[in-house]
């Protein structure tokens, strides 16, 4: 009998292979991009909300396992969610991948398959730029983020949207 381990393991694999929304968005209202210059992840990140309620997200790009299955995990978790819950989420999710736990709310669900994310810290970028792009997409942000940026003297991921982890 496979651990659950293993079946974290196979659903980010599933994810990264067969990423859910993928793809243009074409009446979305937000879009970001992000880069991670370490693995060369890339994503484009298209947000539709209505009345401050995400209707539907969807991402374009290329990177590494890790990062396709976090965007793709992270599309499917915040649709129906309002902006202020998706925020919540990113901060429960940043503190699972960073080592420092997940918040009991909001549940993470599915999310918590990347939680083995935390023991590789070069890989916490590729797990975080998607989110770290959301930011970016509902603030109309124009600059790409980039996971590099804060450690070249740019400001905190909650101000500018410029992400830096690990």
């Amino acid at each position: 009998m496979p651990d659950l381990r293993d079946l974290y393991q196979e659903l980010i694999i599933d994810h990264g292979r067969r990423p859910r929304n993928f793809g243009a968005l074409a009446d979305a209202n937000h879009t970001a991009e992000g880069f991670n210059p370490l693995c060369g992840d890339r994503i484009t990140l298209f947000v539709k909300t209505r009345d401050g309620v995400i209707e539907d997200v969807r991402f374009e790009g290329t990177g590494c396992a890790i990062s396709t299955a976090s965007a793709s995990l992270m599309s499917e978790a915040l649709k129906g969610r309002t902006e202020a819950e998706a925020r919540t989420l990113f901060d429960g999710f940043h503190a699972l991948v960073t080592g420092h736990g997940a918040a009991e709310e909001p549940p993470l669900g599915k999310l918590e398959v990347l939680a083995g994310v935390a023991e590789f810290p070069a890989r916490v970028k590729c797990a975080t730029l998607a989110w770290h792009t959301l930011l970016a997409a509902l603030r109309d942000q124009s600059a790409p983020v980039s996971t590099e940026q804060d450690e070249q003297g740019g400001a905190e991921p909650g101000g500018t949207g410029r992400a830096a982890d690990g």
